[in-house]
C-alpha cells in the first residue's frame, strides 16, 4: 500500500518509506509535483536519486513530456525467456557458456564488426521502414547510422548485464531461465543528451527551479521532434534486446544442442507512454519502473548476485498501472568503489560465474536495496510469477 504526500501541487503517491528515501530525491520529487504540467506522481519502492529525474519515479504529465525525466538510455529495459532446459543439464564448467555468450554479444565499449543480419531475429519484422525512418532524426545524429547498425545486438555497461538463471522453488524449480538488461546504446544517448538541451533554452523553462525539469509543450514542433525521436529510440532499445536474445539463445543452443526457448517476456523501464486516467489522456513518463497493467508481465531483477522476479500486474490505478523496475540503488556507484573490495565482490557473488574484478565493484549486492523487500512493498501493484536466481552473470 502507498503513502500520500500532500502539500505539493498535486500529491505524491509513495510505495517507499518516505524516511528512508534520501533528500536530494525527496526534492526532486517535490520539484516535480510542482510543475503546472503535471497531472499527477507515483513513487516505486526502489527510488534513489538519479540524474535528471529521481530513478524510481512515474510522472503522469498533461501535453507536455520532461526529455531528462525520460533519461539518457531512452528505452532501457529487460528480457526474460524461460527455456526448457533444468539445472542438472547445464554444462559443469558454467564458464564456458559464458565465454560462450561473451563472444556472441560485445558487451562494453564493444560492437558487432558487421551489422546482425535481421534473419538472424525471427518473429521481428519492420526493418527496412525502421532504418529508413533513421534519415528522419535530429541532424546531429546522421552520421551515427553505422555506428547505431553495430551497435545494435550489444550490451554495454553500467548496470547492463545477461544472465543464465534457475527458478527457485515450485513445480518448475531449477528451470533454467535467459535474462538481459540493456537500452539504445549511444544512439539513445545522443538523442537524448540533443533534446535535453533543447529544453533547457526554451523561453517557458527559464524560471523552473531544477533545469533538469526542462518539458516540452503540445503543439510545438520541439515536441514533435522529440517524440518522433524518442518513439524511434525506443523501438531500437526493443530491436537491441530481441537481437540480442537471438544471438544468446543460439549460444546456449550451441552449447545444450536441442534446447527450446518460451516466447520473450520484454518490458521497457525508461520510457515515456500515452494513456489515459479517468477519462484524461497523459503522456506517463517511466523512469526506472515498469508498466504493471492488470495481466502485464514485467521482470523486477535484483543485483548480480540477488536474483529477479518475473511479475504480473495488477492494473492499480493509483500507481499509473506501474511497479519498481529492480531493487535500486542504496548507495552511488562511488561511494560503492570507495566502500568495498574485489575480494568483497567475489565473497557477495559466491556461486555465480561473473567477473568478480575491480572494474565491477560498483555492481556489487550490496550497493543495492534488498530486493525481496522491494517486491514485498508492491504485492498491492504485482504478483510474484516466478523467482529467479543467476548462476552466469555476463557484465560490460
Amino acid at each position: 500500500m502507498h503513502t500520500e504526500l500532500r502539500g505539493a501541487r498535486v500529491p505524491i503517491r509513495m510505495w517507499a518509506d518516505p524516511s528512508s528515501v534520501e533528500e536530494a530525491a525527496m526534492r526532486q520529487l517535490r520539484n516535480v509535483a510542482n510543475l503546472p504540467w503535471t497531472h499527477g506522481l507515483a513513487v516505486m519502492p526502489d527510488v534513489h536519486y538519479g540524474k535528471g529525474a529521481t530513478v524510481g519515479s512515474v510522472i503522469a504529465m498533461r501535453d507536455a513530456v520532461s526529455p531528462a525525466a525520460v533519461g539518457v538510455d531512452i528505452g532501457c529495459g529487460m528480457s526474460a525467456v524461460r527455456t526448457s532446459r533444468t539445472a542438472n543439464e547445464l554444462p559443469d564448467d558454467l564458464g564456458s557458456l559464458r565465454r560462450r555468450i561473451e563472444s556472441a554479444v560485445p558487451v562494453g565499449f564493444s560492437m558487432h564488426q558487421n551489422p546482425v543480419p535481421p534473419a538472424r531475429v525471427p518473429g521481428l519484422g519492420g526493418w527496412d521502414a525502421f532504418w529508413s525512418a533513421f534519415g528522419e532524426l535530429h541532424d546531429g545524429v546522421q552520421k551515427m547510422r553505422e555506428r547505431a547498425r553495430a551497435q545494435l545486438g550489444s550490451l554495454g555497461g553500467g548496470n547492463h548485464f545477461i544472465e543464465i538463471c534457475l527458478e527457485q522453488g515450485g513445480p518448475d524449480a531449477g528451470r533454467v531461465w535467459l535474462m538481459l538488461h540493456s537500452g539504445s546504446r549511444g544512439i539513445g544517448n545522443e538523442l537524448a543528451k540533443r533534446h535535453i538541451d533543447i529544453a533547457r533554452r526554451l523561453p517557458h523553462n527559464a524560471d523552473l527551479p531544477d533545469r533538469d525539469l526542462a518539458v516540452f509543450v503540445a503543439g510545438t514542433a520541439e515536441m514533435a521532434a522529440y517524440r518522433r525521436d524518442l518513439f524511434w529510440a525506443q523501438d531500437y532499445a526493443a530491436r537491441n534486446r530481441a537481437t540480442m536474445v537471438a544471438l544468446v539463445q543460439r549460444a546456449v543452443a550451441e552449447q545444450l544442442p536441442g534446447t527450446r526457448f518460451d516466447e520473450p517476456i520484454s518490458c521497457h523501464h525508461n520510457y515515456v507512454a500515452e494513456e489515459s486516467y479517468d477519462g484524461v489522456e497523459v503522456l506517463v513518463t517511466r523512469k526506472g519502473a515498469i508498466r504493471a497493467g492488470a495481466g502485464d508481465l514485467g521482470i523486477i531483477p535484483g543485483s548480480m548476485g540477488t536474483g529477479s522476479y518475473i511479475v504480473r500486474g495488477l492494473g492499480e490505478a493509483s500507481s499509473f498501472h506501474s511497479a519498481s523496475h529492480g531493487a535500486g540503488r542504496r548507495m552511488s556507484r562511488t561511494k560503492a568503489r570507495k566502500t568495498f573490495t574485489a575480494a568483497d565482490l567475489a565473497a557477495q557473488t559466491a556461486g555465480v560465474e561473473c567477473r568478480k574484478d575491480a572494474g565491477v565493484v560498483d555492481e556489487i549486492p550490496a550497493a543495492y536495496k534488498d530486493i525481496d523487500s522491494v517486491i514485498a512493498a508492491q504485492t498491492d501493484l504485482v504478483e510474484v510469477v516466478a523467482h529467479l536466481k543467476q548462476v552466469v552473470c555476463v557484465k560490460g
